[in-house]
């Protein structure tokens, strides 16, 4: 059960930081499994000893460490609403620092492996392919979120924009560029997609209409789709998802000289830090291609 308490930060999470609804069943969840795991004090009775041992718990339990490091953020983010509310005199989590962890690199694909993987969707037949070429070429174009993406409507590209306007995350809007290639893609996909429509039949609001209950093609099924791509390109598919389009976009960006500060603004980054690991990953692939190619790289 939830306490009125958890409630409350929940609420709070949500009106006045704007949360994801995600974000917030993931928190309810971490403060749910330290309520549980803090026996009959629960949250609000526990004091510094039964919240460090619950925090030292959480590193033998076998999670991994962005769970573990989610759920020690929950937990002061709950104890520090807390005190603001005058619920509690203290605050228990206040001397406990959650070990550092690595922040892992992005995957991301090269450029022949994204025309690899444009080059299989072409060669499907029929409304799918065209569909499919028109998704993977906006969202490597544009690096869009694959929410952003799916929930694009129709009206928004009728008279092909070479820009979308985008409401990310925090409702923040941007805009998102659409090159030639993705334009020419689109105008494609819309011609199919109006033409496919059944006479007198009232138009989806979409752009990627789907008969599910969103009524547009979920993340899921563009997950799928882009496997298959993958398999169809001889690209092992546990690299590839609709967020790697997003990863392709920033480093390849990078790659080609474009400052950190644009690519913060096209991602809808609000800080730049985030925007910042893409730059190790440009960095590493530079040092490969000087080592490959320049005359004077030593061979191993």
């Amino acid at each position: 059960m939830t306490t009125p308490q958890v409630e409350a930060f929940l609420e709070m999470m949500a009106v006045e930081r704007d949360a994801s609804p995600h974000t917030l069943s993931a928190y309810a969840r971490d403060l749910a499994d330290a309520e549980a795991s803090l026996g009959a004090p629960g949250l609000m009775g526990a004091d510094e000893t039964a919240v460090e041992a619950w925090f030292a718990s959480l590193s033998t339990r076998g999670l991994s460490a962005a769970t573990a490091a989610r759920r020690r953020s929950a937990v002061r983010q709950f104890y520090r609403f807390a005190l603001g509310e005058g619920w509690r005199a203290d605050d228990p989590s206040r001397r406990l620092d959650a070990p550092k962890q690595g922040r892992p690199l992005p995957r991301t694909l090269s450029r022949e492996e994204v025309v690899a993987l444009l080059t299989a969707a072409s060669a499907r037949e029929g409304a799918s392919g065209l569909r499919m070429i028109a998704l993977v070429e906006l969202a490597y174009a544009s690096g869009l979120r694959v929410s952003e993406l799916l929930a694009l409507r129709v009206e928004a590209v009728r008279r092909d924009p070479a820009y979308l306007i985008v409401r990310g995350k925090g409702g923040k809007e941007r805009l998102a560029p659409l090159n030639t290639s993705a334009r020419e893609a689109v105008k494609t996909w819309l011609a199919t997609r109006d033409a496919a429509r059944p006479e007198k039949a009232p138009d989806s609001p979409w752009l990627f209409p789907s008969s599910g209950a969103s009524g547009h093609l979920t993340p899921r099924r563009f997950a799928q789709m882009l496997d298959q791509a993958a398999i169809d390109a001889n690209i092992d598919p546990a690299r590839v998802s609709p967020h790697v389009l997003r990863h392709a976009f920033a480093t390849h960006l990078l790659e080609g000289g474009a400052d950190l500060r644009v690519v913060q603004t096209l991602l809808g980054h609000a800080d730049i830090a985030t925007t910042q690991i893409y730059t190790h990953v440009a960095n590493d692939r530079l040092t490969q291609v000087v080592n490959r190619h320049h005359p004077l790289a030593k061979e191993d």
